[in-house]
């Protein structure tokens, strides 16, 4: 959830189906009531399952692959879990709390607040990596991305 690509959040009975631009990702949290499972199919993305607590989205997500990075490559077992609180601050702020807990691979939870805001202007791009005319490198090699674009 820390891409510095537009996101579109679809809000549907029973899903919440989030769009991000960057390499064209596609998420999906069921709020269908349904529990996690308790033998999770192992996905890059995991399995999320979510519900609204006084207008915030609280999402539970299990059943991540061996494959899937967290920040500055943190290790991670299979019993990895990540909870993720999203709330509205205003109608174009966005705040989300993230937990992760693992007991194989973390001695504590790990929380971090991230905070998103609406850009009215922007909308989802077609992602193509040859085509992608949001990302530059400057002349001394520094990667970087134009938002304006």
């Amino acid at each position: 959830m820390g891409q510095p690509y537009p996101m579109e959040f679809l809000l549907t009975p029973g899903l919440v189906t989030i769009v991000i631009e960057a390499y064209s990702q596609v998420r999906h949290i069921y709020t269908d009531g349904r529990p996690l499972p308790d033998d999770p199919d192992q996905k890059f993305f995991g399995t999320s399952v979510g519900h609204w607590d006084n207008g915030t989205l609280v999402v539970e997500t299990v059943g991540f692959s061996p494959t899937t990075e967290l920040d500055r490559g943190t290790p991670h077992s299979d019993k990895m879990k990540i909870v993720e609180r999203f709330k509205l601050a205003d109608p174009d702020t966005m705040s989300i709390e993230t937990t992760i807990t693992d007991p194989e691979a973390l001695t504590a939870p790990y929380t971090t607040t991230r905070t998103l805001r609406r850009h009215r202007a922007w909308t989802i791009a077609e992602y193509i990596c040859e085509e992608n005319n949001r990302n530059f490198v400057d002349p001394n090699g520094k990667a970087g991305i134009n938002i304006n674009k």
